[in-house]
């Protein structure tokens, strides 16, 4: 399991901007993939993007195509999500997530941070 840490998580009217940051601790090997999932009040946790450490390949639900971009910053081990054009349904706590070797399996998970669109 790694320590992973969001933040940047808080209230925005609806077309606002924010933007998150996962702290990743330990190494990170070029075939791991971040991700970050997301859940809404009664709802499943769903996968919202991700992208390979190493390469920088990214992919996204279609719902937040155009409006989000994940990000590394690989000296200093983050992760982020630059969310723009928000909308009330991107309610909900976000997760990051890792994939230690890349093969589709996130096996640790931070403990989430909230963010909350406001119409």
């Amino acid at each position: 399991q790694t320590p992973l840490a969001e933040s940047g998580g808080g209230l925005v009217q609806a077309g606002g901007s924010l933007r998150l940051s996962c702290a990743v601790s330990g190494r990170i090997y070029s075939s791991t993939a971040l991700g970050w999932f997301r859940q809404a009040p009664s709802k499943e946790r769903e996968f919202v993007a991700r992208i390979r450490w190493g390469a920088g390949t990214t992919y996204y639900t279609d719902s937040v195509k155009g409006r989000f971009t994940i990000s590394r910053d690989k000296a200093e081990n983050l992760v982020h999500l630059q969310m723009n054009n928000l909308k009330p349904e991107d309610t909900a706590v976000y997760y990051c997530a890792e994939d230690r070797g890349g093969n589709g399996s996130f096996e640790s998970w931070g403990q989430g941070t909230q963010v909350t669109v406001s119409s």
